[in-house]
Order: C-alpha cells, then structure tokens, then sequence
C-alpha cells in the first residue's frame, strides 16, 4: 500500500478477489486493488458495471461472495459492525432523511455510530462542536440553522457530506456525489472532498471530473477491474473505446496540466446499426 506525506498508512484499503451475485446473476467479478491512504480514487464505468455494489462491499453493508475487503491490513468482515460504521462513512445516492429536520440535526444523524448509551441524546457539548467543525470543513456553516427541505441541491450535498464526516470515519465513501449539481457546484464539492485529505473512493460518471480531482482510478466494465492507475494512464483512447464505446482525444489541460478528455460525436449514418 502506498503511504500519504506523513507516511502512516491507517486507513489504506485492500481489495482481494471480490466477487458478488444477486439472485444467480454475477454483479462483480474477481475485483483486486489497492488504495493508498490520503489518495482519492475514482471509481468509473458505465451504468451497471458495478461501481455502487463495490461501494456496499467496502463499507461493509453487503457482504461479497468471495473475497475480503481490508482496512488497514484488517479484513472488514472481523470488526465489529459498530467499529466499521465508525471508521467507514458511505454517502449513497438519495439518502435524504425521511423527516425534516434542521441542518444540524441531519449531520448529528453522523453520530449515530459513536453514542455510548442506546438511547443516548445529541445534546452534549462534543457531538455539537463536531457538527460544527463538519459543516465549516465543507464550507457549510452558515446553513447550520436551515432546515433540510428549504436547501438547495448543492447545498443538501454538502450537508450530507459534513454528515458523513461527523463520523469522523478514515474511509470517505461517495457514491455519484455530483449527480444533480450544476457545474460551480460540481467543481466545488469535489475540491472540497480533496481539501479534506481523508482517504476517499467515489463512483464518477463524468471521466473529465475523475481526472481533474482523483488521484487514481478504477474503472469497472462489466462486473470487472479492466484497468486502474493514474487518471493519465487508465484514461487513454483505447480503454474509453473498449468501455464506453466512443471516441476521443486526449488533451492536456491548458492551467492544470491534468488530462482532459475530448469525446468525438457518434456518427449518426444510416449504415451504423442501432443495437
């Protein structure tokens, strides 16, 4: 496992050979990576490749068929439940809590995992200073009062975000953060989610996005782990072809220097077939 700039590894995660079906039909297949502490990496591949199941198996709400998912040399499958919703936040898609609640509230739901009684209250000084740090790390403070329903989209992210942060987990899980989000916002969440220097894995579908802000990639086709790396070198013609069935050229960002993927309009002939 790769080591961050202060070189302890205490939230590296290691995939080995996952596999995952759902009633006989094989969503993952033999899945095998690493993922360095500290590093974001992105987690790519057409709609149905598997991205959001491999998400589940990491944070240990499903359970693979074969195969261990390891947090810091520690495969998931021996801690406690408790232990992992502590050190592992996943943000799914459409977790929108049920009842309204106030903007504070939604994030002390973070909490959960770390009450020491059952029924033990948010009312402790504590929880209320970590709800804060979580909003203002997110770049949310000012909402804290809001209530949930009268956000924005942009905004309900960030608050899910700062919510997930409140667990003060190691493991920042994303599933499609950016979806709904126009592009200020977009390009905001995800330079916040980098601020945050949290090892974080997050399932993209935009290549350009994943390249601009991840330091690696995993790109899943079909169940399967076809290529990962640095966005340079998993996102070159080839693959993006073989994967996603379009063309395109690589160029390099003119202030960045990062790749930027050009796509080239299908071909709308009548001789193209449409399967």
């Amino acid at each position: 496992m790769g080591m961050t700039n202060s070189g302890i590894t205490n939230s590296g995660v290691t995939l080995t050979d996952l596999s995952f079906s759902i009633d006989g039909t094989r969503i993952l297949s033999d899945v095998s990576a690493s993922v360095a502490t500290g590093t974001i990496t992105g987690l790519l591949g057409p709609n149905g490749a598997g991205k959001s199941t491999l998400l589940r198996l990491i944070a240990g709400i499903d359970r693979a068929d074969t195969g261990t998912v390891a947090l810091d040399g520690v495969a998931i499958g021996t801690l406690p439940r408790r232990e992992v919703a502590r050190r592992i936040a996943l943000l799914e898609q459409n977790t929108a809590p049920s009842v309204d609640l106030s903007v504070v509230e939604v994030v002390l739901l973070g909490r959960i995992p770390h009450r020491t009684r059952l029924l033990g209250s948010f009312g402790g000084d504590d929880n209320k200073q970590v709800a804060a740090d979580a909003l203002a790390a997110v770049g949310a403070a000012e909402l804290a009062d809001r209530l949930w329903h009268t956000l924005s989209g942009g905004q309900q992210q960030r608050v899910q975000i700062a919510r997930a942060l409140a667990q003060r987990p190691s493991l920042l899980l994303l599933d499609e953060p950016t979806n709904h989000l126009d592009v200020s916002a977009q390009l905001s969440l995800l330079g916040q989610v980098r601020d945050l220097g949290l090892t974080a894995i997050m399932a993209l579908h935009d290549l350009n996005l994943a390249a601009a802000y991840c330091d690696r990639i995993l790109l899943l086709h079909d169940g399967r782990l076809v290529a990962a790396g640095t966005p340079r070198e998993v996102l070159i013609p080839e693959t993006i072809k073989a994967v996603y069935g379009v063309e395109c050229d690589i160029v390099d960002h003119p202030r960045g220097g990062h790749p930027v993927i050009v796509f080239s309009p299908l071909a709308t002939s009548t001789t193209q077939g449409t399967s």
